[in-house]
């Protein structure tokens, strides 16, 4: 008994998974970013080239 309490007192301080997971939800944020962040600069992006396109066609 005393062997499993040891056991399960040393679970409970392992910060280990808890730390897995934090950079897990580091790397979701900054993947949420990028890809936000890529959406827009191509809706610039074909913003500047419709413009090209408008200002070619007569």
């Amino acid at each position: 008994m005393e062997r499993l309490l040891t056991l399960l007192l040393g679970f409970a301080r392992d910060n280990r998974g808890a730390t897995a997971i934090e950079y897990g939800l580091i790397a979701a944020g900054i993947s949420m970013s990028v890809i936000i962040g890529g959406q827009e600069i191509g809706r610039f992006i074909r913003g500047v080239f419709e413009a090209a396109q408008a200002g070619l066609n007569p």
